[in-house]
C-alpha cells in the first residue's frame, strides 16, 4: 500500500479536479436542511468557537505548501481541536485534523511523541496565522495563548497533489519556521482575499512571547533535516476469539 509521500494510482471521477459524485437533487437538499433544523446532535460542531488560516507544509517534502483553514473548538485551557479544510467556503473540503496542546502537557510527552509536534510562535509573528474580522484586541489575546502552545497536524486528503478522494496513509505536516519560506504568491492571494497586509500583521504581533524555553524536539526537522512519512503495512490481526 502506498505511503503518505508517494502518489496513488489512477483516481475515479472527472478531469477538472472535483470529487467523484453526482450533484445535490433538491430533494436531497430539502433533507439535509430539515435534518438539520431538526437534529439534537450537533454539539460538537457547535463548540467551535474559533476560525483561523494559516499555511503547512509537508513532513516528506516542504516544497509542498498549503492554505489551511481551521475550525476550533476548545475542550479545556490546554487542549484545542481543530477540523481542517482547504477554504472557507460551504464546498470546502474537509482534509485534515490538528490537535493543539499547552507547553505544560507537551513538556510531560515522550521525546519520540514531541518530534511529531509543532510549534506556532513564528507563523503567529511573521503575519502567516490569520484571524479573519476579529477585533485586534480580542485576537492579540488568544495570539499570546497559541504562541506558547504545540500543534500536530495529520492531513488526511492530499488536495494539493490533485487527489479527488482522500487516499492512501495520513501525511504529517510542518509549521513554517524561519529556516523554511512560504510561497509569497500564496500569502499574497490571502493577503488581497481578507484584505489584510501581512506587514501590519507583523508590526502588531511584536510583543507576542514566545515559550519561555521552546523544546528543541518540536519542529524535528530543523535539528534533523528529515520528515515523517507514513506507510502502511498488513499485519496479523489481534482478536479477542479465534477466527472460525
Amino acid at each position: 500500500m502506498a505511503s503518505s509521500d508517494e502518489k496513488p494510482g489512477p483516481m475515479p471521477g472527472r478531469d477538472d479536479g472535483t470529487t467523484p459524485g453526482k450533484a445535490l437533487t433538491v430533494g436531497q437538499q430539502v433533507i439535509d436542511r430539515g435534518a438539520q433544523l431538526m437534529t439534537t446532535s450537533m454539539k460538537p460542531i457547535n463548540n467551535m468557537s474559533q476560525y483561523f488560516n494559516t499555511f503547512g507544509m509537508y513532513s516528506h517534502d516542504m516544497s509542498r505548501q498549503i492554505e489551511t483553514h481551521h475550525f476550533v473548538s476548545r475542550l479545556n485551557q490546554d487542549f484545542c481541536q481543530c477540523a481542517v479544510y482547504d477554504s472557507d467556503l460551504p464546498s470546502a473540503r474537509l482534509i485534515g485534523i490538528v490537535y493543539i496542546i499547552s507547553e505544560k502537557i507537551f513538556e510531560g510527552l515522550p521525546p519520540d511523541e514531541q518530534k511529531l509536534w509543532h510549534s506556532h510562535t513564528y507563523k503567529i509573528k511573521a503575519g502567516l496565522w490569520n484571524n479573519p474580522r476579529v477585533p485586534g484586541i480580542i485576537e492579540n489575546s488568544e495570539l499570546q495563548t497559541f504562541a506558547k502552545m504545540y500543534g500536530k497536524f495529520w492531513c488526511t486528503w492530499q488536495v494539493d497533489r490533485g487527489d479527488k478522494l482522500p487516499l492512501g496513509a495520513p501525511a504529517l505536516m510542518m509549521s513554517p519556521q524561519p529556516e523554511s519560506t512560504i510561497c509569497a504568491e500564496m500569502v499574497k492571494k490571502r493577503d488581497e482575499k481578507y484584505q489584510i497586509s501581512s506587514d501590519n500583521l507583523i508590526s502588531s504581533r511584536a510583543n507576542i512571547a514566545p515559550p519561555e524555553n521552546l523544546n528543541s524536539y518540536a519542529d524535528h526537522w530543523k535539528q534533523s533535516g528529515k520528515g515523517f512519512a507514513i506507510d502502511i503495512q498488513e499485519m496479523e490481526m489481534k482478536t479477542t476469539a479465534p477466527l472460525p
